[in-house]
């Protein structure tokens, strides 16, 4: 049976695997694979931190939005999208009416490892990273799990673990 090309996101923390994970069931799908943080440093030419620097979060938050509204319309693709997109009503709303979403729920202990050297992450500059972590998870988990479709739990998630979990959460439709 021949799926109807919907849409996979990927949502969760920095850190959670969004971009490895997302990269690894695109080639398992068939899928186009898109990184919605990649995209935004692409059409402004500028990194993250930057973006941030220059227009605050609440800047970057509009990119994303814009961004999310225009991703939606595509089909085929598997989008990594970043860790604050949920905020928004709108993108929740966009996200959960065009795809599949997959919350990736990672330890926090885990994502402070995976994000500890990385100086593109501008929310976890901060002298104890991990208490950020913390405060985003408690500010987030609940908008993830309202919008995800399936929840996927562990530090070890696989592509393979992730398709298994598709085709057993929403038919045998995401087979390959």
């Amino acid at each position: 049976m021949e799926h109807d090309k919907r849409n996979v996101y990927l949502v969760g923390l920095m850190g959670a695997g969004k971009t490895t994970l997302g990269k690894a069931l695109a080639r398992r799908l068939s899928y186009g694979f898109l990184d919605a943080d990649r995209e935004i440093e692409i059409r402004t030419g500028v990194s993250l931190p930057t973006i941030f620097e220059i227009e605050g979060e609440e800047g970057f938050r509009r990119r994303e939005a814009q961004l999310i509204a225009e991703l939606v319309k595509l089909k085929g693709q598997v989008v990594a999208t970043g860790g604050g997109a949920v905020l928004r009503p709108e993108n929740r709303e966009n996200l959960k009416n065009s795809g599949l979403v997959i919350y990736l729920d990672v330890p926090l202990q885990t994502l402070c490892e995976r994000t500890r050297h990385d100086k593109n992450r501008p929310l976890l500059q901060v002298s104890d990273p991990l208490q950020k972590l913390s405060e985003l998870h408690t500010q987030r988990d609940r908008l993830y799990r309202e919008v995800a479709d399936l929840v996927i739990s562990g530090s070890r998630i696989t592509a393979q673990s992730v398709l298994n979990q598709m085709i057993r959460g929403t038919g045998e439709a995401w087979k390959r």
